[in-house]
């Protein structure tokens, strides 16, 4: 199979002898769209911790248990550390973020290495979502176990995630995958808001089944460990075992007896040959950059909400939800203008919806539930979009054969995975006591992030890497 061209097809499947006629081409296509449903699906899987758990309800949580279990100063000691305990899910956020780095880093190699994507994928999944619905016993002043299983979710996902991105090169042609990520992003969104409506639904009702607020939270985040293990099932039915286009042309088998050395080896050999695409690099680097600041406000925004806005915790399930479900629309909206004007265009022009709903943010009134719905609104018309197109263009960028690798690069900052935005964040509310301080502080990243895309040749960056160009870039 060429390994520029034959971009619907996934290592796996046979290609199809065009002698077998349309009946041939017809089950050809049949088995493609039955990939992409399962890869669609493990974006409505995974994307219940990122909602439910990372979005909604964990960082208030943990910080009011972070906060019982502060001294008269209003500060906890992890690890004999003193911070405040409103800055302890955002440091967590980020510590767990900086961990997952080397292991995503080595979890691409070895999949690259061994061609066992799915196996890897489903196996980081579970482990997640048994840390996600170990979230049930977090109470009282236990804010380290709280920590500790956010450490090992957000790791989790972070991988699972990284290595289901390198599927996209392998669903669909160059001109098709700004449609197919953005499809997917809009299953995310709606597994995701489909299980806060459920989970919106217990919380406000919390009373009439005989539950506090403490414990109808605690469900809400087991849930979302049930959600994405149930329905991890399908991937593990439905997607082949090896991701991308083709094997590397460069990379040999794994050797029996030794399969962590050698892709020790090969890791470093894909840090060595990142330096000769520079243009990919580039284009990492204001991903990074832009998308750590996004993430920093969905990951945030509940605490800045009920922190510095006096929402209530319905409020905030509320907004998120419109958040969801706005993403569906915004998500394929931005999709189609990407289609016709270009996908780095596109998302230039959501960063700048980016600083617009952050200056709103900032000045936004404490206690105006509507302005808050409002301001949810922005986000989830911008956010869906940025973030699937964003995964679509860098697509372009890998070279043939090393997609979990590069790709483990990516995560570096993606849905729940920013590590600089929280630190910064973090670090604002730590100096001023402000959290309107400490949300302003993140447009740097969008300002920055903008100003390194703008610069980035995609056209030459694409060629450089011996991938075919799309029509509209």
């Amino acid at each position: 199979m060429s390994t520029t061209n034959s971009a619907t097809h996934l290592p796996d499947d046979p290609p199809t002898d065009p002698a077998a006629g349309p009946a041939a081409a017809a089950d050809d296509g049949r088995a493609l769209r039955r990939i992409q449903f399962g890869w669609y699906v493990n974006d409505w899987a995974n994307a219940a911790f990122s909602a439910t758990v990372l979005t909604v309800f964990l960082g208030p949580y943990l910080t009011s248990v972070a906060k019982d279990a502060a001294d008269a100063a209003g500060n906890v000691h992890p690890l004999g550390l003193t911070i405040r305990a409103g800055s302890f899910f955002p440091y967590t956020v980020s510590f767990s973020v900086l961990l997952s780095v080397a292991v995503m880093l080595f979890t691409g190699t070895v999949a690259d290495r061994t061609g066992r994507h799915k196996e890897l994928m489903c196996g980081f999944a579970y482990l997640g979502s048994l840390a996600t619905m170990g979230m049930f016993l977090l109470q009282g002043d236990r804010y380290l176990l709280g920590g500790a299983l956010l450490v090992v979710a957000n790791i989790s996902y972070a991988v699972s995630v990284a290595l289901s991105y390198a599927y996209l090169p392998g669903l669909a042609s160059p001109d098709e995958r700004d449609k197919v990520s953005s499809k997917g992003w809009a299953y995310g969104y709606a597994g995701g808001g489909l299980l806060l409506i459920a989970n919106l639904a217990l919380f406000q009702g919390h009373d009439a089944f005989g539950l506090d607020s403490g414990t109808a939270v605690r469900i809400c985040l087991a849930s979302a460990g049930l959600w994405w293990a149930l329905f991890t099932v399908v991937p593990m039915l439905r997607l082949p075992s090896r991701a991308g286009i083709a094997p590397s042309p460069t990379a040999a088998p794994a050797e029996d007896g030794e399969p962590a050395g050698g892709s020790l080896r090969q890791l470093a050999d894909t840090l060595r040959g990142m330096r000769k695409h520079p243009l990919t690099l580039l284009y990492l680097a204001a991903f990074l950059c832009y998308n750590d600041g996004i993430q920093t406000v969905v990951s945030q925004a509940s605490l800045y909400g009920s922190e510095e806005l006096g929402m209530e915790q319905t409020s905030l399930v509320t907004a998120v939800l419109l958040v969801q479900v706005v993403a569906i629309g915004g998500a394929l909206l931005l999709g189609r203008i990407a289609h016709r004007y270009g996908a780095k265009r596109t998302i230039l022009g959501s960063l700048v919806g980016w600083v617009v709903t952050l200056a709103l943010g900032y000045f936004m009134p404490a206690h105006q539930p509507v302005w808050f719905y409002v301001l949810a609104c922005m986000i989830g018309l911008v956010l869906g979009g940025s973030q699937a197109l964003s995964r679509s263009l860098f697509s372009h960028l890998v070279p043939p054969g090393k997609e979990a690798e590069y790709f483990s690069f990516y995560k570096v900052s993606d849905r729940g995975t920013s590590w600089m935005g929280p630190l910064v964040f973090g670090l604002a509310y730590q100096i001023t006591g402000s959290y309107r301080s400490a949300i302003i502080s993140l447009l740097i990243f969008f300002v920055i992030g903008f100003v390194v895309l703008l610069k980035v040749p995609v056209r030459r960056a694409i060629e450089a890497v011996g991938n075919p160009v799309p029509e509209r870039l």
